[in-house]
């Protein structure tokens, strides 16, 4: 499968491109903790159907030291016995965020409530850029069909 579009041979994409990948860099380097924050993007890039993005994460999250059946489970995480309280309450937060079209109310007070519990309001501010700089790649590469499979770890870090 071919890509609807080359992103790295647009000039008009290039130079906004330059400032999302910079948005990304600040949140890579944010207090939220990495693997929480490889988590989020795995479970946002699987609701919405982005195989570039789970392709991506899944293997970034891998070379970072995250283990197989964690990231196995990122899907099931509600019945998973393998994540901590505060990584739950995160990926609480990331599907409500991105299911915001599925849900009347939102994110709801108790959502919140619960992420706000485990991380401090720069760690929460990081989590729901995070959420949004991910749905908004997600959707950059489902709209033009990018391929997924052939990522190497750590390829725009």
């Amino acid at each position: 499968m071919d890509a609807r579009l080359d992103y790295f041979a647009s000039p008009t994409a290039g130079k906004a491109l330059k400032h999302l990948m910079s948005a990304g860099k600040a949140l890579k380097e944010s207090s939220l903790p990495a693997a929480t924050q490889e988590l989020v993007a795995l479970r946002v890039s699987q609701i919405n159907g982005c195989a570039v993005c789970v392709d991506m994460h899944t293997k970034d999250a891998a070379a970072g030291g995250e283990t197989s059946v964690r990231l196995n489970l990122v899907a099931a995480w509600r019945e998973a016995t393998v994540f901590t309280e505060a990584e739950r309450a995160a990926l609480e937060l990331a599907e409500d965020g991105t299911r915001v079209a599925d849900a009347a109310g939102g994110v709801g007070d108790e959502v919140w409530a619960r992420a706000a519990a485990h991380y401090d309001d720069e760690q929460l501010t990081a989590l729901v850029l995070l959420i949004s700089f991910m749905n908004t790649a997600n959707r950059l590469n489902i709209i033009t069909r990018q391929p997924a499979g052939d990522y190497e770890p750590g390829r725009f870090h």
